[in-house]
């Protein structure tokens, strides 16, 4: 499996979890409330496996291939970088709110949809400029001999959700998962 073969997979199951996390935000505004924990388990998953992983090896890979000659490929790029630092920032900010929920803090529900509907739509614009821009770009600029160098430097974990084998604290989120995906 290529590079950007593993790092659309782990958007496809991003996609899974946002789809996941946009009827939970469905339920909210309609005045039901979710199970807090499951939703702290969602974004808890997202910030430690996207940010911490994910994002990470994406701007190595970046890194790699920026300055490439190619203008739309090191806009897309720097861009990119941008929000990866922009959605570290908005996983902080749900996660946050959603600790406070837990800890039966006072919380504005509003105040929450919107921080949850803003975490939403930004990850959502993010993964849609990779895979309609900045993968297909990746894919017409770079060669196999690029790849083949780039792939060995790049960091390797097993997906903690979606891997082989389930972390124990993600057990009930992905049970969620499979239920909302019936």
């Amino acid at each position: 499996m290529t590079v950007l073969n593993e790092l659309h997979q782990d958007h496809v199951n991003l996609n899974k979890l946002l789809a996941v996390l946009g009827n939970k935000l469905e339920k909210l505004k309609q005045g039901e409330m979710p199970n807090f924990v499951l939703l702290a388990d969602a974004v808890d998953y997202i910030t430690s496996y996207a940010d911490a992983y994910h994002h990470p090896r994406e701007d190595q890979m970046y890194d790699f291939f920026k300055e490439s000659g190619c203008p739309e490929l090191d806009d897309a790029i720097a861009q990119c970088v941008d929000e990866h630092k922009q959605l570290k920032k908005s996983s902080t900010d749900i996660i946050e709110a959603v600790d406070c929920i837990l800890t039966d803090a006072v919380v504005p529900m509003d105040q929450f949809i919107a921080k949850l509907e803003r975490f939403l739509d930004d990850q959502i614009e993010h993964l849609n400029l990779e895979e309609g821009t900045l993968f297909p770009l990746l894919d017409e600029v770079a060669n196999s001999e690029q790849w083949q160098a780039l792939e060995p430097e790049l960091p390797k974990i097993d997906d903690p959700l979606f891997g082989e084998q389930q972390k124990q604290r993600y057990i009930d989120l992905y049970s969620e998962l499979l239920r909302d995906m019936q």
